[in-house]
């Protein structure tokens, strides 16, 4: 029988058409389909090792698959125009320890062609001022973190893909950060977020509960708690999981 692909708006930015993906000689993805919206905060919520990091590496086209098709704004995934319209940010920050902020975002803005005074205006985004000149690898983790953010955001992406971008931050750094998310969505950003926290879903437009390797539902918070009869989010997403199981 084919999966059914959740759909969460009549715009897609991203379609994925019977993903498998095999890593290790497992089975991490075995069948899933999905779409997600233009211009909103998409969450990608579920436990640690469900297979969110596999399935953001494969939309933005740096892990092999064994099946299925994913398409971004209506290309591959993968395919070099792409590298100009989607910013991608990892678990583990992805820039150079050895460079200063400054240097590391003047180096990818001269890759991926942005303006010089994109460099400021991002720092300032992520609230780094005051460690611009500093080598990354002096930096705590959450600057790092917020290191790599900025380089996602140096050129202006109109997909921004976020791999656990609030770990290690404090509460104050990510309530901002979830405004400044909500911000680029506001302006035609299409944002897809992974968290394990079911704390963040409420940030989210809109939600994908996944769990081994399947999306559970796409919903929105409000559909997630009237489906459920549920307001705290998390008992919401443990009533999804065990439906899915009856």
């Amino acid at each position: 029988m084919q999966a059914r692909r959740p759909t969460l708006s009549a715009v897609t930015t991203i379609q994925i058409e019977h993903l498998r993906v095999v890593r290790g000689g497992r089975v991490v993805i075995p069948d899933l389909s999905l779409e997600v919206a233009a211009g909103r905060v998409t969450g990608l919520l579920g436990p640690s090792g469900c297979g969110k990091s596999t399935l953001m590496r494969s939309i933005v086209g740096v892990q092999v698959v064994a099946g299925g098709t994913v398409t971004i704004l209506g290309r591959a995934a993968g395919d070099p125009t792409l590298r100009r319209d989607v910013g991608y940010v990892t678990q583990a920050p992805s820039v150079y320890a050895d460079l200063t902020v400054t240097e590391n975002l003047r180096y990818f803005a001269s890759v991926t062609g942005a303006p010089p005074s994109r460099i400021g205006e991002v720092i300032a985004q992520v609230a780094l001022q005051d460690a611009a000149g500093q080598v990354v690898d002096s930096l705590s983790g959450g600057q790092r973190t917020r290191v790599s953010l900025a380089t996602a955001l140096v050129h202006r992406p109109h997909v921004l893909v976020l791999d656990e971008p609030t770990i290690g931050l404090d509460p104050i750094l990510r309530v901002e950060l979830w405004q400044a998310f909500r911000e680029l969505a506001a302006n035609g950003v299409t944002l897809l977020v992974s968290s394990h926290s079911m704390d963040e879903a409420a940030e989210c437009d809109d939600l994908l509960l996944m769990r081994k390797g399947a999306i559970l539902a796409a919903t929105t918070p409000a559909g997630l708690r009237a489906s459920t009869g549920e307001n705290d989010l998390g008992r919401a997403f443990l009533a999804v999981v065990r439906g899915s199981e009856a």
